[in-house]
């Protein structure tokens, strides 16, 4: 396993590398969009809890405006007056999501794994489901290519505790292929019911950054 985390992570580096290069006029088109639609930097920073649970910080295209709560619930409905107008074709093609090739370039960050979650959530984590931290967090994983929004995030933990129990290149290879397809259609990133929980409200694993 650990040949195996060596390739994957060196596969990682190149990949992200060649794509910062290969998208860099792209990136500079999206950035461009985002200060010219609203008032506000282009990037969105937050912490996150990565590999081992360890913080780092977390890039994203701004898809949100400014005075947004950054701890407030995630848009379940395209119609959200928090997002912007490119935001949402953003959220809808993944193209926020790109920033985080430097994540992937700094070691942070992997193409497939768990997503990186608040790093409060993580202390409120029991022991079994910080399992879902032996591995780098990823740009897309075994959660998002079954289920994405529409998983609790409960069930988002245990599909990534399948991951990390599973790891392998055919594994990855699978979830690339149906992350591709999922783009390509254009499904749904929203979030339909977040938790199993209903009382809402608080610090607890209802809520996750609007602008994630």
């Amino acid at each position: 396993m650990r040949f195996y985390h060596g390739i994957k992570r060196a596969v990682d580096f190149i990949a992200a590398g060649l794509g910062l290069i290969v998208l860099s006029p792209l990136l500079g088109i999206i950035a461009l969009a985002i200060r010219l639609g609203s008032s506000g930097p282009a990037i969105f920073r937050q912490e996150r809890a990565g590999k081992d649970g360890r913080r780092f910080i977390l890039y994203k295209f701004r898809t949100m405006r400014t005075d947004t709560d950054p701890y407030g619930f995630s848009p379940k409905d395209e119609a959200d007056p928090r997002v912007t107008r490119i935001g949402r074709l953003l959220r809808k093609t993944s193209l926020d999501e790109l920033p985080q090739l430097a994540n992937i370039i700094k070691g942070e960050m992997a193409l497939i794994g768990p997503r990186p979650l608040l790093g409060w959530q993580y202390e409120q984590w029991t022991p079994h489901q910080r399992r879902r931290c032996q591995v780098r967090p990823g740009m897309t994983g075994w959660a998002q290519v079954n289920g994405r929004g529409m998983v609790t995030h409960e069930d988002k933990i245990e599909l990534d505790l399948w991951y990390v129990d599973h790891e392998s290149p055919w594994v990855d290879l699978q979830i690339l292929a149906k992350t591709l397809f999922s783009v390509f259609r254009g499904e749904n990133t929203l979030e339909g019911q977040y938790s199993r929980r209903t009382d809402g409200g608080g610090e607890n694993p209802e809520r996750i950054s609007s602008k994630k």
